[in-house]
C-alpha cells in the first residue's frame, strides 16, 4: 500500500513553483489559469510572502502545486491507495482519489479561499500553535481563558493550533507557560480557522458544493472531521462543508494510516509540513516529501529500496495497459541511451534497475518483470511522459 496526503494552508512558500516551470507538469498552471482566468504562475513563481499570505492566495497557490506534483508522480506511475489531506488538503486528496475532477477542484477552493477571507473580514481573529502540549493540556486552556477560544488542529500528541479573537489568542501567549506549554506560535493565517468563526463561509461554499458533481472514490480518503475512510460520492458535501467550523483531527488521521501499515507515504505538495508531522508521530513509516522535481529521484529510488511495487502502484496515464504489462515512461525531456546490460529482450529486469540515461538522468524501473521490448530507439529525443520501455510482470 501507498499512501498520499496533501499539505493545507501554511505550506506555501514565495517561489515554490519555481523548480517546476521546466517540467511538463507545469502545464497544469497553465490551464488553470485559463479556469479561474487568474494569472496563477506568478503567484507560483514571482509572488513574495505577504502575498501569498492573503488567503485567497494562499489556497489556490498551494491546491494548485500539489496537483502539479501529483501529476509529476503519476507520470512515474505510482499511484496511491489511500488518501488524505489536511484542511485543504483534502481538495487535493479527493481530486487524487478521483472524487473531484481538477477544474471543479479550483473552482471550489478559490470559492472556499473567498468565502474564508470575507468571514474572516466580518469576525476577525487568529491561530496559534501549541508546541509541547497534548489535547487535553489545549482543552484547559481553552477552558481558562475567557473568551472565544477553540481547538482548530489536533496536528499530533505535542502540536495543536487553536483559533479565537486576537485577544484571547493574546492571553494564550502570555500565559501559556502556566499550562507547560514549551513554545507558541502564532500562524501566519488569516483568520480563526476551523472554528465557529467560519459559520458564515460554511453557508457560502456549501452552495458552491451543492452545484459541484462529486464521484464516487476510486481509492478512499480519510476524512478530517472524523478521521474515517469515506469513498461514497454523496458523503463529501457535508464532510467537506462541515470542515470549515470543526477542527481538524490529524493526529487520529496518523493513528489510522499506522494502522493501515502503508509501505510508503508521500506527502504530495509544498513545504514538508505534513512529512515533518507524521517522521516524529509514526517513525516506522517510510516517509517521503515529493515538493520539488529533485524529490521525484529520491521517489525512484526509495521504490527501488521498498521492492516490487506491481501490488501498490497502478498508473492512470497510459503506464499500465492490461494487468500483466507495464511501460516505463521518460521523467524528463532529452536524448534517450539505452544500457547495454538490463535492455535485452527477454531478460529480467528489477524495481531500480537502469534502463538507460535520457539526457544526464538516469531512467530506472518502477517495475519488476520481463522485458517485452524497447519503444524508444538509441538517440531517440523522447519527452517526459513517453513510453520508453514494455515490460510483463506475473
Amino acid at each position: 500500500m501507498i499512501a498520499f496526503v496533501f499539505p493545507g494552508q501554511g505550506s506555501q512558500q514565495p517561489g515554490m513553483g519555481a523548480p517546476w516551470v521546466d517540467h511538463p507538469s507545469f502545464e497544469l498552471v497553465e490551464e488553470a489559469s485559463s479556469v479561474l482566468n487568474r494569472d496563477l504562475a506568478h503567484l507560483l513563481t514571482d509572488a513574495d510572502s505577504d502575498a501569498l499570505q492573503i488567503t485567497r492566495n494562499t489556497q489556490i497557490s498551494t491546491f494548485l502545486l500539489s496537483m502539479v506534483a501529483l501529476d509529476a508522480i503519476e507520470r512515474l506511475g505510482v499511484a496511491p491507495q489511500v488518501c488524505a489531506g489536511h484542511s485543504l488538503g483534502e481538495y487535493a486528496a479527493l481530486v487524487a482519489a478521483g472524487g473531484l475532477a481538477f477544474d471543479a477542484g479550483l473552482r471550489l477552493v478559490q470559492e472556499r479561499g473567498e468565502a474564508m477571507a470575507i468571514a474572516a473580514e466580518a469576525q476577525p481573529g487568529a491561530m496559534i500553535a501549541l508546541l509541547g502540549a497534548d489535547l487535553d493540556v489545549a482543552r484547559a486552556i481553552c477552558e481558562s481563558i475567557p473568551g472565544d477560544l477553540w481547538v482548530a488542529n489536533h496536528n499530533s500528541s505535542t502540536q495543536i493550533v487553536l483559533s479565537g479573537t486576537h485577544d484571547t489568542v493574546a492571553q494564550v501567549e502570555a500565559r501559556a507557560k502556566e499550562f507547560g506549554v514549551k513554545r507558541v506560535t502564532r500562524l501566519k493565517v488569516g483568520g480563526a480557522f476551523h472554528s465557529p468563526y467560519m459559520e458564515a463561509a460554511r453557508e457560502r461554499l456549501s452552495k458552491a458544493i451543492t452545484a459541484t458533481k462529486f464521484y464516487d472514490l476510486e481509492v478512499p480518503v480519510i476524512a478530517n472531521v472524523d478521521a474515517r475512510e469515506h469513498v461514497l460520492a454523496h458523503e463529501w458535501p457535508g464532510l467537506l462543508a462541515d470542515q470549515l467550523t470543526h477542527a481538524v483531527r490529524w493526529e487520529e488521521t496518523i493513528q489510522y494510516l499506522r494502522e493501515l501499515k502503508p509501505r510508503l507515504v508521500l506527502e504530495v505538495g509544498p513545504g514538508g509540513v505534513l512529512t515533518n508531522l507524521m517522521k516524529r508521530t509514526a517513525p516506522e513509516l517510510s516517509v517521503l516529501s515529493i515538493a520539488t522535481p529533485a524529490d521525484l529521484e529520491k521517489l525512484l529510488a526509495s521504490v527501488a529500496a521498498q521492492g516490487p511495487m506491481d501490488d501498490w502502484a497502478t498508473a492512470h496515464q497510459g503506464e499500465r495497459l492490461y494487468g500483466t504489462e507495464r511501460l516505463v515512461v521518460a521523467p524528463t525531456n532529452g536524448v534517450f541511451q539505452p544500457e547495454p546490460s538490463t535492455c535485452d529482450v527477454g531478460g529480467t529486469i528489477a524495481v531500480g534497475d537502469l534502463l538507460g540515461t535520457i539526457g544526464e538522468a538516469e531512467l530506472r524501473s518502477p517495475f519488476a518483470g520481463t522485458l517485452q521490448g524497447m519503444i524508444a530507439l538509441p538517440g531517440e529525443r523522447v519527452t517526459a511522459g513517453q513510453p520508453i520501455a514494455w515490460l510483463t510482470v506475473s
